[in-house]
């Protein structure tokens, strides 16, 4: 019996891990395997998924799209010989991939018969900018998809969502584009429940060089941060960053780790789980454009948030 496929794309920041772990978290008795694409060498992403012990498998220092095709391929087929066999494989893409050239990949003949793929999410923040969608890549990842989701719809103004919806359509996608508070989408237009048929063709297009645009820098550290200093860091760096995400304990809250997340220039913390022993105290992943921000600039503003323990 094939297993169908769901790709979830979209630039970074949108949301899709939010998205990936509603998914997991009400699963409604399917057999779920997701596999994360995270762009850096600290995987936050597979540690912000739901269950991801034992349901995700790490796609670390890469693309999948580029460096990694090999990799994915690999662990689709490693997916596929499990014991339960997936129901369903849920695959996030790192948010500068190019999901057309994701789709190629999975077009190859053993794994289309084996895992076709059957629905492409693309994710887009509805606060976006409209003129940001002038982006090639978000052009890209809007064009293969089947479903669009607005995601952050909270965050944005009341109007957001609807001029959204008339620049996507002004694109002439041919996508559905649904709401998505709060991770939520409905299952039904994600999991094509016992429908018998081919997977529909997709076109990719022509493959075209890989674009380095974004390089991604890693900071950790075996101290505690002291969260004021932190905040003053983040607004120094803001201007640089495209992205940023992480996980760290402070002195003010010991004993239990922040989440962070950074994207669109906002800023969120979160009350995480209990650290696990034999990790670093702040693990941190910052993604910005090529040549914008350098590692000494990094870890000399970054150290400054370290506390005095």
């Amino acid at each position: 019996m094939p297993v169908p496929i769901l790709l979830v794309t979209g630039f970074l920041g949108a949301g899709k891990t939010t998205i990936v772990n509603h998914l997991l978290a009400h699963a409604g008795g399917r057999r779920i395997a997701a596999v994360v694409n995270d762009f850096g060498a600290i995987n936050i992403d597979a540690e912000l998924i739901a269950g991801a012990s034992d349901g995700v498998v790490s796609l670390s220092n890469g693309c999948i799209c580029c460096s990694l095709e090999g990799d994915l391929l690999r662990t689709l087929s490693s997916l596929l010989r499990r014991d339960p066999r997936p129901e369903y494989i849920v695959i996030e893409t790192s948010g500068v991939a190019d999901p057309a050239d994701v789709v190629r990949n999975l077009l190859d003949p053993v794994i289309l018969r084996e895992a076709p793929l059957e629905t492409v999410l693309c994710v887009m923040d509805a606060a976006t900018p409209p003129a940001a969608l002038d982006n090639a890549l978000m052009r890209s990842q809007l064009r293969v998809a089947d479903i669009v989701a607005l995601s952050k719809l909270d965050l944005a103004d009341e109007g957001a969502g609807a001029r959204m919806r008339d620049s996507i359509r002004a694109l002439r996608v041919p996508a559905v584009v649904v709401d998505a508070r709060n991770g939520e989408i409905p299952a039904a237009l994600l999991f094509l429940a016992n429908v018998d048929r081919a997977p529909a063709p997709r076109e990719p297009g022509p493959k075209r060089p890989a674009e380095e645009r974004f390089e991604t820098l890693s900071w950790t550290s075996e101290r505690a941060l002291s969260l004021p200093r932190l905040q003053q860091a983040i607004n120094r760096l803001a201007p640089k960053l495209a992205r940023a995400k992480g996980l760290f304990e402070t002195i003010e809250q010991p004993g239990r780790l922040m989440v962070f997340q950074f994207a669109g220039g906002r800023a969120t913390l979160a009350t995480g789980e209990v650290p696990a022993p034999g990790v670093p105290r702040a693990r941190i992943v910052f993604i910005a454009e090529l040549g914008v921000l350098s590692k000494a600039e990094l870890d000399g503003i970054m150290e400054g948030c370290v506390a005095s323990e």
